[in-house]
């Protein structure tokens, strides 16, 4: 017999179970979106707040970074960090997607295609070296007007984004073979500037070439300062123990050891977390008298090594500015 006042259906509030701030990182599988991947890992963890640092389209895998608890505030340092893939570019079609999950939109001949070799890959492959304009794919996750390209590219309404400055730090092409559909393939190494579409670059291959290619598949083997040896598959992480995943989640101050730091003292940590103005000679940081202070992030950690906030300078003589502050 239920007891007077007692709702129907209560709701049992889901725990938060792992309480570490910091970046989890995973081999995404096959098949799942990034979105996919981070509300499975949301619903074993019991976390409120986590999300990826740069999406993988699904049919890639690789290294995928998830930010869980106050590492969400983070993320944007590792969205435009630098990245390494390995590909696999099909010749003698393309695709209204430049992948292999799209429609085919236009055909070469099998002769044409077939008559290409490694020596003229490579040397093509070799042009797209360097700092050069990408234009982005019309099926991404970029948006126009609030509303994912990807979205009005299905509905038809397929926007062209202006061309974007990429980096290309280092490129390579080998391994050229026949695909299981038949058409030649080759692998493709790239290590880039964040903000690449390696969909472009395939596309792009591929008319340089004279015969169309698609890209039929995709490993991200770093991401920043992360290899795809320290990651651990999906499926791996949900039948760990909730304490056990916590011991791969990397604290956000060795995540972003990227950015030059400082160590307060216990008063000064305490300062910061109420927002209180901090002067240059507060925090034990040198600024040069060329940089551009707009452009400065530094981290502010406590004597345990916790991350205590990423501020600005100011200017010279000028307080710092609070870019995030983390609470215990």
């Amino acid at each position: 017999m239920k007891t007077p006042g007692t709702p129907k259906n209560p709701r049992v509030p889901t725990p938060n179970i792992c309480m570490k701030d910091g970046i989890l990182l995973v081999d995404k599988p096959e098949g799942l979106s990034s979105a996919a991947v981070v509300a499975r890992l949301k619903r074993k963890l019991g976390v409120k707040k986590i999300g990826h640092t740069g999406t993988l389209d699904p049919f890639a895998t690789g290294v995928l970074l998830i930010a869980v608890g106050q590492a969400t505030r983070i993320s944007r340092f590792f969205l435009n960090g630098s990245k390494a893939y390995i590909a696999r570019v099909a010749l003698g079609i393309e695709t209204d997607t430049y992948d292999c999950t799209g429609k085919p939109v236009a055909s070469d001949s099998p002769e044409k295609a077939s008559g290409i070799t490694m020596d003229r890959i490579q040397e093509v492959v070799a042009r797209f070296q360097g700092i050069q304009d990408q234009v982005p794919p019309a099926y991404s996750a970029l948006k126009h007007k609030g509303v994912p390209l990807y979205k009005l590219a299905r509905q038809g309404r397929a926007v062209e984004k202006p061309p974007r400055q990429i980096e290309i730090y280092d490129i390579s092409a080998a391994s050229l073979e026949t695909s299981q559909h038949g058409l030649p393939e080759f692998h493709l190494s790239v290590a880039c500037s964040g903000g690449t579409y390696i969909r472009s670059l395939a596309f792009d291959i591929g008319r340089a070439l004279g015969c169309g290619a698609h890209l039929s598949g995709l490993v991200r083997t770093r991401s920043s300062q992360f290899e795809l040896s320290q990651g651990l598959g999906l499926e791996t992480l949900e039948s760990m123990s909730s304490q056990e995943i916590e011991t791969r989640i990397r604290p956000m101050a060795q995540c972003l050891d990227f950015l030059p730091g400082a160590v307060v003292d216990k008063k000064i940590a305490e300062k910061i977390s109420y927002g209180q103005k901090l002067g240059p000679g507060q925090i034990d940081m040198t600024l040069g008298g060329d940089q551009n202070f707009e452009d400065l992030f530094y981290r502010v950690m406590d004597d345990t090594g916790r991350l205590v906030a990423i501020v600005q300078p100011g200017g010279p003589g000028q307080p710092y500015n609070y870019s995030c502050v983390f609470h215990p």
